[in-house]
């Protein structure tokens, strides 16, 4: 399964954490991590093996959003900064309507994202 991840500037320390936290869930051979480019190389840091797309700003959430109009992305964990105004708004919601369209799931903050995740363990 690919999950793809993006954090705000605002929000890539908690994604960071986050990604710790479940590392033995993302670790599972089953599990392929795609990112933004700048929250791809923060989540590289931890030892977690990643795929980075381009920077959100330049594309990589068009990107992202392809791959899951594609079939290949099967779930989304966003960490959004509601607090912040953002250049690329048109590629979030771009996005989220994707992830609509292809029934995918997606998570904009920790609490829905741990519930997916945890919905993995379930299934095995």
């Amino acid at each position: 399964m690919e999950i793809a991840v993006i954090a705000h500037d605002g929000k890539k320390a908690d994604m960071v954490q986050f990604l710790n936290k479940n590392r033995d869930i993302l670790l599972k051979e089953n599990i392929k991590i795609i990112a933004t480019g700048t929250t791809g190389g923060k989540v590289e840091a931890t030892g977690i093996k990643v795929k980075k797309m381009l920077s959100g700003p330049l594309g990589g959430d068009a990107q992202i959003a392809a791959r899951v109009a594609e079939g290949k992305t099967k779930m989304v964990l966003f960490f959004k900064d509601p607090s912040s105004s953002h250049a690329h708004e048109p590629d979030i919601n771009m996005l989220i309507r994707i992830c609509d369209v292809h029934n995918v799931p997606l998570a904009t903050n920790e609490a829905t994202a741990q519930m997916l995740l945890n919905a993995l363990l379930l299934e095995e």
